[in-house]
This record gives C-alpha cells, sequence and structure tokens, in this order.
C-alpha cells in the first residue's frame, strides 16, 4: 500500500510543468558626468553619485567622459574613490578622454567610444599646463607608470598603452607592428583602440563603440535589461568647492551667533544666522558627496535636547550637555568622507576625521576669540546691555565698576517684582518688565511661572525669592 502511495505521488510530481525560470532582473547603472576640466565639482559630483550607487545596490557605474583633463591630484582622488565601487565600472568617451581623462578610463573595467572619441596624450603638467622640469617629470612619469601598470593587470594591452600616453621616450610595439615611435606621446581614435593584435585576438584598448549611452547599455544588457539614474554637474557643485574652503569660518561665525542669542535670551536674528550659517556647512560637505542627511538629523535632535534644556531646566545639565555633543559631532560627521561599504574600522579611522577635526578646531577657535573680543571691545549699546546683563560669568553686576549706568540699572531692580522665567534650582532666570535677568535663590528652588521679588544682587546674578 505504501508503495503504491509513493509511485502515485512521484508520478504527479514528473506530470507536474516545471516552474518557469524567473525573470532576469534588470541592470541598475547610474550614469555620472565628467565633463570639462577635471576639478573639484567633477570630484563632488563623481562621490556623491558613487556613495548613492553603493547604497542603492546599483550594478553598473558608467562615466561618461568629455575632457581635456585637469589637475592630477584631484584626478587620483577620483580613482581612489572608483576603487571603492564595489560592481562594474565603464568609461564612456564622448569624445574626448585626454590626459587626467585616460588616467580615469584606465581606471573602468572597460572603456567605450563613441565613433569619434579620442583618448591619450596623458603626460603630466602643471596646475597652469606648462610642462614640469625633466627632474620633477621623471619622478611623476615612474609613478604613473607603475600606478597604471597595477590598475591594467589582467586587462590586455592596457598597461602599455596608456604607458605611451604618458612617457613619450618609449615605443609601443605589438606583434611586430610599431604603434608609438620613441618621441611622442599616443593618442587613439575610437577606431585605433578597437584594432586587433594577438593571438587570439584582442581589442588594443576599447571594448566598444556605441553612438550614445542608450546604445551601449543596450549591446550589454539588451533592450529591457537596464534602468537609467543619471547625475548632473549644478551650480551647487560649484559653490560646494567655496563652502568648504572656508567652512572654518562659517562654523566660527554660525557658533558665535548661537552663542549670542543664548545669552540674550529667546530666539530671534542671531539664532537664525547661527542655524543658517551652519546650515551652510551642511549643505557644502552634502554636495561634496561627504555625508548624507543623518548627520542633519543628529545636529536637529542636538538642538531640541538643548533648547529643553535651556527652556524646562536653565541648567548645564544632561540634556544640554548630550545636546551640545549630538551638536558638535554631527558637524564633525558632516565633514568626513565616510563610505556605506567600508568596515566601520575602516570607515571611522583617524584618517577620515583628521580634517574635519582641524576644521571643527579652527571654527571652535574662532567663535572663542570673536566672542572674547565682542564681549571686551563691543561698543555700548542694547546689544552689549544684553549680552552683559545675561552672562553668568562675568555678568552686569560684575562690571558695574566700569559701567555704572548698568549697575545703577540692576540696583533699581531690587524690590520689584517679576516671573520665574525658568526653573530656579538654585540658578534660573527672571523676568522683570519684559526683560529676562540671570538670578538665583539663596533658599530652597522656585518653579517656572512663580512670581517672584528682587532681593538684591551678586557679582553674577540678581537674587530673589518666591513672593506671596
Amino acid at each position: 500500500m505504501l508503495r503504491n502511495c509513493l509511485l502515485f505521488l512521484l508520478g504527479c510530481a514528473a506530470s507536474c510543468p516545471a516552474a518557469p525560470p524567473a525573470e532576469p532582473q534588470p541592470q541598475r547603472v547610474v550614469v555620472i558626468p565628467i565633463k570639462d576640466e577635471i576639478a573639484q565639482p567633477v570630484l563632488y559630483i563623481l562621490r556623491r553619485g558613487l556613495k548613492e550607487a553603493i547604497a542603492s545596490k546599483a550594478d553598473v557605474v558608467v562615466l561618461d567622459l568629455k575632457t581635456p583633463g585637469g589637475a592630477l591630484d584631484t584626478t587620483f582622488q577620483i580613482m581612489e574613490a572608483l576603487d571603492k565601487f564595489p560592481g562594474k565600472t565603464v568609461a564612456y568617451v564622448d569624445n574626448e578622454a585626454m590626459s587626467a581623462g585616460a588616467f580615469i578610463s584606465a581606471m573602468t573595467g572597460e572603456i567605450w567610444f563613441t565613433p569619434d572619441g579620442v583618448i591619450g596624450a596623458a603626460a603630466p603638467v602643471t596646475s597652469t599646463g606648462q610642462d614640469v622640469d625633466a627632474t620633477m617629470k621623471m619622478k611623476v612619469v615612474s609613478y604613473l607608470k607603475a600606478r597604471m601598470r597595477a590598475i591594467s593587470e589582467g586587462k590586455g594591452y592596457r598597461g602599455q598603452v596608456v604607458s605611451a600616453m604618458i612617457d613619450s621616450e618609449i615605443e609601443l610595439k605589438i606583434d611586430g607592428v610599431v604603434i608609438k615611435e620613441k618621441g611622442e606621446l599616443l593618442s587613439l581614435t575610437a577606431t585605433e583602440a578597437m584594432k586587433e593584435y594577438g593571438k587570439p585576438p584582442h581589442p588594443l584598448l576599447g571594448s566598444g563603440i556605441a553612438p550614445d549611452i542608450d546604445s551601449l547599455l543596450t549591446k550589454k544588457f539588451g533592450a529591457h535589461g537596464y534602468t537609467v539614474q543619471t547625475l548632473e554637474v549644478t551650480w551647487s557643485e560649484r559653490l560646494a568647492v567655496w563652502l568648504n574652503e572656508i567652512s572654518p569660518i562659517l562654523l566660527g561665525l554660525g557658533l558665535l551667533a548661537l552663542f549670542i542669542e543664548f545669552k540674550m535670551g529667546g530666539f530671534g536674528l542671531f539664532g537664525i544666522a547661527g542655524v543658517g550659517l551652519l546650515a551652510l556647512v551642511f549643505m557644502g560637505s552634502y554636495v561634496a558627496g561627504l555625508s548624507g542627511h543623518e548627520p542633519i538629523l543628529i545636529f536637529g535632535l542636538g538642538v531640541v535636547l538643548l533648547a529643553l534644556e535651556l527652556i524646562f531646566f536653565h541648567s548645564a545639565g544632561f540634556l544640554g550637555v548630550v545636546g551640545v555633543v549630538l551638536m558638535l559631532g554631527s558637524l564633525l560627521w558632516s565633514m568626513a568622507d565616510l563610505w556605506p561599504n567600508e568596515p566601520v574600522t575602516v570607515a571611522w579611522s583617524a584618517d577620515a576625521f583628521a580634517r574635519p577635526l582641524a576644521n571643527l578646531g579652527a571654527g571652535l577657535g574662532i567663535a572663542i576669540v570673536l566672542a572674547v573680543g565682542l564681549l571686551r571691545f563691543l561698543p555700548r549699546g542694547w546689544i552689549w546691555d544684553r549680552l552683559i546683563v545675561s552672562a553668568t560669568v562675568g555678568g552686569a553686576a560684575q562690571t558695574a565698576s566700569t559701567y555704572p549706568k548698568t549697575a545703577a540699572s540692576l540696583d533699581a531692580l531690587v524690590g520689584r517684582r517679576g516671573v520665574a522665567a525658568t526653573a530656579l534650582h538654585p540658578s534660573g532666570q527672571v523676568e522683570v518688565d519684559g526683560v529676562r535677568y540671570e538670578a538665583r535663590v539663596d533658599v530652597g528652588a522656585i518653579d517656572r511661572g512663580e512670581p517672584v521679588i528682587v532681593r538684591g544682587r551678586s557679582d553674577f546674578s540678581l537674587i530673589v525669592d518666591k513672593f506671596s
């Protein structure tokens, strides 16, 4: 009986139609433009695009190249960034990739061309386009050739070809055919790059020719075998170059503005200016591809915690300390070049935070110097009076001998009634005639909103009691 049941089940399984094969998922492609001169804006959009591609698990990154070359240091940063992408990389030469563009192309897995594409002439020059001196040129050429050989292993003739683009003193000869003689730099057209040499035949440098990127992707993946996301260089990348250069100044001025707003009480012009200046730091870092949205969220949380501390407790308590730490930490995080696919021990290394720490330290230094100068040299007026009256250390009462007008106005408050603007445990703020003052109670505590009476003043604050 059991044997018959098993035979029946096996027969049913054999007669059931096989499940259809799963449809292949389309390749997710990100196209990043490398246009005009190789400079910081190009690095910014490439770094941001690569990080987004890694985070979204893109399969392929295509570099849309049309460049005469550019700064060598920026080129090396671009090459290092490309090395961090785990998927396939393709260079599309439309219609030139000269000098630094050739180095970047050599870093990718495949090099494709438009029919009129040209690549080559990659000798090192100065930032102004002039030839470097002979000794320096020898060192740079030697390094570049070694670098190109290292990244071209297993890629056919690529190492030899790119070396011939760098060094005019070598001869490129394959299968007895002299492709480049000594005394000149190699440049190739699309047709020349696709010419085959060796046994079995292999293209000299190129992987294919296509009139546009859609045609390239169709040849590789089929008409419906891919989806494309294309990035564009905008004015924001160019603005970010300037913002990142002055980020310590923006940090210093932003922190100073928040300090002034904190001392004046409430939230007004200085608070808005401080938040705006720090927002520019976050914007520059985001556009430069250094950070995502997370640091901004952490900064916002820090602001909320600090505000809660000031409004409800008015002390240097736990929430306030945590809020300040989160704000400073998020600023540091936003300026660090962290990659989503790197191990935590690598990503959060000292090298990644060296420059952010220097920028943050410089910003804090600027803020402290300006704050000290402000308190010492700012002419007397309504801003000065409000800063001095609300300062806990170096307050108005302490400066009575220097500013008798301010001292007299504080003495006139003795006996006046007001209300606790914050809780006093024992220190906080009181409001008298619509103006806030630093205050303390000698005995007990006073809750926010309770009536108070001014009994005197010390060097640092008013002395109040609960009024009943």
